[in-house]
């Protein structure tokens, strides 16, 4: 055993005895955080314009300070990029930042000297409970990779500025240094395939311990090292121990990515945000994530349902119950304040309080009054592939199909991307609508009535996402394919290109 996974047992013995310590009283723990957080923001233009210096409570804040995204922050988030200081957080950030938005273009998100700690030492804790829960360390001895964006940092406003993960690089300490890779020169390559090439060609001889990434796109890398060396994953790097991945739910890839690693390998979850550093899976084998509450964030849920309605409930973690959908808001020392995520989370645990992360607010399909969401698609798919073992999926998206044809009912339009297709495609199709019609049951009741007719599955050629989001210049790095949407833009997008290819 090497000298850092020695010394990594007790560092992991002490920073799991320092979550239990505010895991005793987290309800306490959040209330602390609040007064720090409005103390400060108190003396911000942000905090002089909602009169934060008022606040005491979360219902005071509630009531200064509305909930919004961050089309309805951008002015203040402007300021911040024109290098005005005390904006919504005292002084200037350290970084912005930079990540795709969806109706703003790119998004610069303020990271400050009081939220930079909450990014690094989630994903260092994340590893370390994994040490301290089982036992093993020796991934440390060996090379480690994170798929990620270009470290590469420009300046705006006088602030530096780059993906969430390049900034995260600048800060990866010295002891781990050596261990990292791809080299700098390589990850600072912004052509996806082009750096996936070089990935690959200095990955290949190290004996890698550790892989991390969103799913999709480490599936990408283990697909080119199976092709270079003509064998599974788990067999190119024998000392492969530990897969961290977060960004996007996991079961979908799960069966294929682990077919191409050719064995079993512990994992560990990660709820990651350009906002902020969310929670981790403190538990092997708990699909539940251990939510951060002492790391300079006050956590808001909005229930989904309610969370369009002018003025909705915002409740706090003694208010939430379990197996409900929550709409995350932030306010945090990172300047962020009523901020809505985006995504929404399920508790499964209180006490510790622990979430699944069940999908993204804005993605649901209700084009026909069902308001399907990203959880029970993606639990349906998975039931269907139990019932179907043959198959194995690389990615897939659902729209609607609305019909012509008074006489035709519309319906929904399953666009996936097959590894391996199933043996009988009317049979797979006929699984997903039975799994869908019981987690769903307005879904049901519109096809019970004949509002809808069974879904329509429509297999893609292999790579037509890659080649969907390479048109979108979003291949690889953080960016995910949305799961559901409520128009055809997407549906005929990647359509459109595989007809083409």
């Amino acid at each position: 055993m090497g000298l850092k996974s020695t010394l990594s047992r007790p560092l992991a013995a002490y920073i799991a005895h320092q979550y239990r310590q505010w895991q005793q009283d987290p309800i306490g723990t959040q209330q602390r955080v609040l007064r720090e957080l409005l103390t400060h923001g108190a003396r911000t233009r942000f905090g002089h314009d909602h009169d934060l210096a008022g606040a005491r409570t979360a219902q005071d804040l509630a009531a200064r300070v509305p909930v919004r995204d961050y089309e309805g922050l951008a002015p203040y988030f402007n300021q911040v990029k024109a290098g005005e200081p005390d904006v919504l957080w005292p002084g200037k950030p350290l970084y912005l930042a930079k990540t795709s938005g969806t109706t703003s273009g790119a998004k610069y998100i303020p990271i400050t000297s009081a939220s930079i700690p909450n990014h690094i030492n989630g994903a260092r804790d994340a590893l370390l409970h994994y040490v301290h829960a089982t036992g093993k360390s020796r991934f440390l001895d060996g090379k480690l990779i994170f798929l990620s964006g270009s470290p590469e940092l420009e300046t705006v406003g006088g602030i530096h500025t780059g993906r969430l993960s390049g900034i995260a690089n600048h800060h990866v300490p010295p002891y781990l240094r050596r261990n990292q890779l791809p080299s700098y020169q390589t990850n600072s390559i912004e052509d996806w395939e082009t750096k996936l090439d070089r990935i690959v060609e200095e990955t290949l001889p190290q004996p890698m311990t550790l892989i991390s990434g969103i799913p999709p796109w480490v599936q990408m890398y283990f697909d080119r090292i199976v092709q270079r060396a003509g064998r599974p994953v788990g067999e190119v790097f024998p000392q492969f121990d530990l897969f961290v991945y977060g960004g996007v739910n996991f079961e979908p890839y799960r069966k294929k990515l682990f077919d191409t690693i050719g064995r079993p390998v512990d994992s560990i979850e990660l709820f990651p945000a350009s906002e902020g550093f969310l929670a981790f899976q403190d538990e092997p084998g708990n699909p539940g994530l251990l939510l951060l509450l002492n790391a300079g964030i006050f956590f808001e849920f909005v229930p989904a349902e309610r969370f369009f309605e002018p003025n909705p409930p915002r409740l706090t973690l003694a208010d939430v119950a379990l197996d409900q959908q929550y709409a995350v808001v932030l306010n945090s020392n990172a300047g962020l304040w009523g901020y809505s995520l985006g995504d929404t989370v399920r508790f499964t645990q209180k006490y510790p309080f622990r979430v699944v992360v069940t999908g993204r607010i804005k993605h649901f399909l209700s084009a026909f009054g069902e308001h399907v969401i990203g959880e029970e698609v993606e639990q349906t798919l998975r039931g269907a592939m139990q019932q179907h073992p043959e198959v194995e999926v690389v990615e897939f998206t659902v729209a609607p199909r609305v019909s012509d044809d008074p006489a035709v009912p519309s319906r929904h339009e399953w666009l996936i991307e097959f590894a391996r297709p199933p043996h009988d495609a009317a049979a797979f199709a006929a699984s997903l609508d039975a799994g869908l019609r019981q987690r769903n049951v307005y879904y049901d009741d519109l096809l019970r009535g004949n509002i809808l007719a069974p879904l329509l599955l429509t297999p893609l050629p292999v790579g037509a996402f890659q080649r969907y989001m390479k048109s979108l210049g979003k291949l690889g790095g953080q960016n995910k394919v949305p799961r559901l949407s409520n128009d055809r833009k997407l549906a005929e997008g990647i359509t459109g290109l595989s007809e083409i290819a």
